[in-house]
């Protein structure tokens, strides 16, 4: 398989034709770099840098399994990073690590219409959550040490929150505890100077609180926390942070008493010999968590009925090199796990893996985009599938 499946042909088809056959996902995708394309048993020869957004039909039991329907592209220096969709699905958010820019796709309209908005003050834009009230989103700045606040009805730009910590990534808010939870993951440019801390800001008012440690270690730790998550419906409110070098998960426990939280870790890959967890997922009534790890790549299943902050191991499912974001059906039978991390050799295989959870078996690999000598960047399902998972 070549380039040529990513030609303007593809955007012609028309996505309804194939939808009742299929299950159909969004990921944006770049070119590999020349490390990471040394994974391809036959290589891709060199060519211009190319960026975009590919839905390709990812049922494995569909005669299109595979095929992209529709490739829409991106700026070449782009660096699209991370596709959120807002709480009904209306919108699609696109992050970018190279421009001071977001933009937002219409999943209402025929051809998702997509609109650029200016961040100016927000340099390698990482992931956005959004107020459960649906009023506002949050933009984690990881260049600018900065948590941008925007309308979420009219996408305009609100203000800017400096958070207590640097490289601010991941983001959580929960509104009974009344607080937005950052993590402080690493240099953007180098992927140095990694941090310790999740900072705290208070929601309601703006006013930055200060910072956990997640790490038992003597200072600095350098254990990265990467992602967060408030588990759905835990009562007092839990969040999980997961260490991206450091290669734990750590827990942020609400006490309303004292309005504040308490932290603890909660789990050790080391016991698998694994690391770099990364992404987490809940289903909707917080019994189940699901994380990835990059190195080597599986999908780790946890059990989390008995106590939120006690995760129990169920299974670990191998996935390939680099697995980071997951994508859901909404029937809860498959996850297809995308397999690839910032195109770092080791972590960028390309691949998207799908796994069928009722019997927690891997039953097929996408490789579309892997064989073109591309890397998806992040995965979700068009809203007819997808399934938030506390997202």
């Amino acid at each position: 398989m070549n380039t040529r499946l990513l030609l303007p042909f593809a955007v012609s088809l028309c996505i309804p034709a194939i939808a009742g056959a299929a299950i159909l996902a969004m990921m944006n995708y770049e070119t590999k770099s020349a490390d990471s394309l040394k994974v391809l048993k036959n290589p891709v020869g060199p060519m211009a840098r190319k960026e975009g957004i590919a839905i390709i039909d990812v049922d494995p039991t569909s005669k299109t399994f595979g095929k992209i329907v529709k490739d829409i592209p991106l700026p070449a220096d782009l660096v699209a990073h991370h596709l959120f969709y807002n709480h009904d699905m209306s919108k699609a958010y696109v992050t970018a690590l190279g421009k001071t820019e977001l933009r937002v796709m219409d999943m209402k309209s025929k051809d998702y219409a997509m609109r650029t908005i200016s961040v100016p003050t927000c340099s390698v834009g990482e992931d956005i959550v959004f107020s459960p009230d649906h009023k506002h989103w949050y933009l984690s700045c990881m260049g600018t040490q900065s948590m941008v606040v925007g309308d979420a009805r009219s996408d305009k730009v609100l203000s800017t929150i400096k958070v207590a910590a640097p490289y601010p990534h991941g983001l959580a808010v929960h509104g009974g505890a009344d607080r937005i939870l950052l993590t402080s993951t690493v240099r953007a440019t180098d992927l140095g100077d990694a941090g310790e801390v999740i900072s705290a800001v208070e929601a309601s008012t703006g006013k930055v609180l200060g910072t956990y440690k997640m790490s038992a270690k003597p200072s600095p730790s350098g254990v990265a926390p990467v992602e967060i998550l408030f588990v759905p419906n835990a009562k007092p409110a839990v969040a999980y942070v997961t260490n991206m070098f450091g290669g734990t998960l750590w827990t942020a426990s609400w006490r309303p008493e004292k309005k504040d939280f308490d932290v603890a870790q909660a789990y050790d890959f080391a016991d698998l010999k694994v690391g770099v967890p990364l992404e987490m997922y809940f289903n909707q009534n917080g019994t189940r968590m699901y994380v990835t790890t990059a190195k080597p790549g599986h999908l780790h299943i946890f059990d989390i009925s008995a106590k939120a902050t006690e995760p129990k191991l169920m299974k670990s499912i191998p996935a390939a090199e680099g697995a980071h974001h997951v994508a859901f059906t909404k029937d809860g039978k498959y996850a297809f796990v995308q397999n690839a991390l910032l195109n770092l050799p080791g972590m960028s295989d390309g691949a998207v893996t799908v796994i069928d959870l009722q019997s927690g078996s891997v039953v097929a690999s996408m490789d579309t985009l892997k064989n073109a000598g591309l890397n998806p960047n992040s995965i979700v399902l068009l809203p007819q599938w997808n399934d938030l998972m506390g997202h």
